[in-house]
């Protein structure tokens, strides 16, 4: 009778000492989710992003947006993988200047094998916090290139061949357009550094300036400064393993997580001063292009811009000759205003959009104006001449082929407007009496003398040496003032009304 209530309190027990397990146990567990928390917070995260074709505007873009956000976030590091044949000497500064002054150090991983980081992206592995290359990857030939005429310098080339990893470095002469720079052999025989590939004062001024920069930055990170001279002036090349025994990149790895172990503990130059990295086991975060980027990629690149402002120029000629259109100028007006952006940050030569400009005017002069083909044809040259001077840096030029392809639509719209116009000079007139003479006219009611008839849609006084049946067809034959003589269509030119011919009743 006693022991019912005793087992139930037993239970009571049991089933209360197993509720504080199970929450203890809860604790426990959000305890070490929470400290497991609080460290990722304090080791903080790498940012990761991906830079891939010629360094321009909208690489520039990226690269600084990407920065901003991870000085917001407060990453421990931001890591770029680099694969890069070179580009604009101005974005490549763009891109330095905000390395150099963020407060998150910075990475440039050159990646996946394969990958190259020539001309700008051996500054770029240069001014990195931390320079570092996968295996099987190459850097160098960062000759710049200078189109003649003052125009803005390039940093770009693809090499010829890539030095093999047993190779000698340095060896090899990187690109076509560094070679470009003058018809002197890079190197001497006899080894003579002392000629230098640019013959201009232009040329060498451009030179030695990247010299200057390259070895400023080489210096601010303890790497090889003469290497990155020689890759500057002779265009050397090296491979992975050859720039970390050179002194020129700080890691070879073969993946990120290889990177983060390797660099754990190194220090760094930062623009307040040295820091110490701690990086083993940061989580990974990823900043990929978006569509902001690869839309002004689209833009700026130069066969791009050109052809928007082919179609804006046209599509607003097209609108002012047909007004009320509305859909050649709405293209035309936006095709313009993408173009003048992507012009905005392109180094364009200004004396070549002004050859294009005056081109065009000339073909819609010979449009308007026809001279016999005289202002179409200088139109097109200076179309032509203008479209191949139009940018400023070798390493952007636009297509050939699409400018001989505009140049022949603008010579066969030329050509029809000729073509047209000495078919019309050759044309009777079609004005006055002498237009009027030889239509045909229908006859409004009978008459016979004078009368009226509907010509070209109006009614006119006429007059006729015959009858006239209502609705009958007649043909204007003289005008007398504003009276039109007529005779029956029936009745062939040169016969009189009743079917004789002049010549015969004269006779």
């Amino acid at each position: 009778m006693y022991r019912e209530p005793r087992q139930h309190q037993r239970r009571s027990v049991i089933w209360l000492c197993l509720a504080c397990l199970l929450l203890a146990g809860a604790l426990l567990a959000w305890q070490a989710v929470a400290q497991q928390a609080e460290r990722g917070q304090e080791r903080g995260s790498a940012l990761v992003m991906t830079l891939e074709g010629a360094i321009g505007p909208a690489t520039s873009d990226y690269f600084q947006r990407g920065l901003s956000i991870a000085e917001a976030d407060g990453a421990e590091l931001v890591i770029v993988r680099l694969n890069t044949p070179g580009g604009l000497d101005a974005s490549m500064r763009d891109m330095i200047s905000a390395m150099l002054a963020s407060d998150v150090p910075v990475a440039f991983y050159v990646a996946p094998a394969g990958a190259r980081a020539a001309s700008a992206g051996t500054y770029l592995l240069y001014a990195s916090h931390v320079a570092a290359m996968a295996p099987s990857t190459h850097m160098g030939s960062a000759t710049p290139v200078q189109l003649g005429g003052g125009g803005v310098p390039g940093i770009g080339g693809e090499p010829e061949e890539t030095p093999d990893e047993e190779g000698g470095a340095g060896d090899d002469v990187g690109g076509t357009e560094a070679e470009e720079m003058s018809d002197a052999p890079a190197t001497s025989e006899n080894g003579d550094s002392d000629k230098r590939r640019g013959e201009t004062a232009m040329e060498r001024k451009v030179l030695e300036d990247a010299v200057a920069y390259i070895r400023s930055l080489a210096e601010r990170h303890g790497r090889n400064a003469d290497w990155a001279e020689s890759a500057v002036r002779e265009a050397h090349n090296l491979t992975a393993r050859q720039a970390l025994e050179r002194n020129v990149i700080d890691v070879v790895a073969s993946d990120l997580d290889d990177l983060l172990t390797q660099i754990d503990g190194r220090e760094v130059v930062m623009a307040d001063g040295r820091r110490t990295l701690s990086t083993e086991g940061l989580a990974i975060q990823r900043f990929d292009p978006d569509w902001r980027t690869r839309l002004l990629a689209v833009i700026t690149n130069p066969n791009v811009a050109y052809f928007l402002m082919i179609i804006g120029f046209y599509g607003l000629i097209f609108e002012l000759s047909n007004p009320g259109s509305l859909v050649p100028g709405t293209v035309g007006i936006i095709s313009l205003l993408l173009a003048l952006f992507a012009f905005q940050v392109l180094p364009v030569n200004y004396a070549g959009l002004a050859l294009i400009l005056v081109g065009m005017g000339l073909i819609v002069g010979e449009a308007l104006m026809p001279s016999f083909g005289i202002l179409g044809m200088g139109g097109i040259v200076a179309f032509v001449i203008g479209s191949v001077m139009l940018m400023d840096a070798d390493t952007l030029n636009i297509s050939l082929p699409l400018i001989g392809g505009v140049a022949l639509v603008a010579a066969g719209l030329m050509l029809w407007v000729v073509t047209r116009f000495m078919g019309l000079r050759r044309r009777p007139a079609r004005t006055g009496q002498e237009e009027l003479l030889g239509s045909e006219a229908r006859v409004l009611e009978g008459f016979q003398g004078e009368g009226h008839v509907r010509l070209h849609g109006e009614r006119w006084n006429a007059r006729s040496e015959v009858f006239l049946q209502p609705g009958q067809v007649v043909r204007v034959v003289d005008m007398d003032g504003l009276t039109v003589v007529v005779e029956p269509a029936d009745i062939a030119p040169g016969e009189g009304p009743s079917g004789v011919n002049d010549e015969e009743n004269a006779s």
